[in-house]
């Protein structure tokens, strides 16, 4: 299957790879992204598989987006550790590569990708195999009933309010030029582009808050953030979820004020926030 890739700034500076969230497209970044490249980053997001520009497939998982991702990082860095910003789902799932593959990051930061739900003790052998069953014929459901599945068509208008329940947050004119660069124009109106059979998590036994347990791990610089507006797409997750799993050489900021989407809504206090964290890329 193929991965659309965008890119943004010198190809010959160094690489900040940015992972954007679940329902969303790397072009979510189109007003953040030049920000980090004027500062000399050589900065690289690619449309998870079903979203954006990539291909839809048969199989969408937490693991397979993992998969995904090494093969980005192979792709465009070969071995060497780069920079990674991950935003909400994309910031959950550079969290599980960090843990397993620590090699691949110069340093990490996780936009509100930090999910909360009371973390207990992990899953027995057993109980993750009986969990394994149970999504499995949840999901082989899902796809039959999704199979056929076409989204609904309208203008950009139209498509841009549908958005904008999701982030309200939000103005008009960031959401209609989403429309313009997720969508596709056919004969009877905009479509999004996302897989109409996609559905949040895929299958698998996996947990949100197991993101916790790897994050409290990590050998590398971190810098998380959070955030305080409550809105449909945010995890909810306060300071005081996290500080006991915040990793040795981590940092942790909130804001009380803000949203999901920060990185869109202040781009330019994110990416001096980022670029500070990071230090010169040279």
């Amino acid at each position: 299957m193929g991965i659309a890739v965008n890119e943004w700034g010198s190809a010959t500076d160094p690489i900040l790879m940015l992972v954007h969230g679940g329902a969303d497209f790397s072009r979510t970044f189109d007003a953040f992204a030049p920000l980090l490249a004027d500062a000399g980053w050589r900065v690289v997001a690619w449309d998870h598989r079903g979203h954006g520009d990539s291909d839809h497939t048969h199989l969408y998982s937490f693991d397979a987006d993992l998969r995904d991702a090494v093969r980005v990082f192979e792709t465009v860095a070969g071995h060497d550790p780069v920079a990674v910003l991950g935003h909400s789902k994309g910031g959950a799932i550079m969290t599980s590569l960090a843990d397993a593959q620590p090699f691949r990051f110069k340093a990490f930061v996780n936009l509100d990708g930090i999910p909360y739900r009371r973390p207990g003790p992990d899953l027995a052998e057993h109980q993750r195999a009986e969990a394994l069953g149970t999504e499995l014929a949840g999901w082989l459901a899902h796809r039959r009933r999704t199979a056929d599945g076409v989204r609904k068509p309208g203008t950009i208008e139209e498509l841009a309010r549908r958005r904008g329940t999701m982030n309200p947050r939000l103005s008009t004119e960031w959401l209609e030029y989403l429309v313009t660069v997720g969508a596709r124009h056919d004969d009877d109106g905009w479509r999004w582009k996302l897989d109409p059979s996609m559905r949040m998590g895929g299958f698998g036994p996996w947990r949100p808050e197991w993101a916790l347990f790897r994050m409290a791990g990590l050998a590398i610089p971190f810098l998380g953030v959070l955030v305080g507006a409550e809105e449909p797409m945010g995890w909810g997750t306060r300071p005081r979820h996290v500080e006991q799993w915040m990793p040795r050489h981590g940092r942790l900021e909130y804001f009380e004020d803000l949203g999901h989407f920060i990185h869109i809504e202040q781009p330019q206090m994110v990416a001096d926030m980022v670029l500070e964290f990071l230090g010169d890329p040279a």
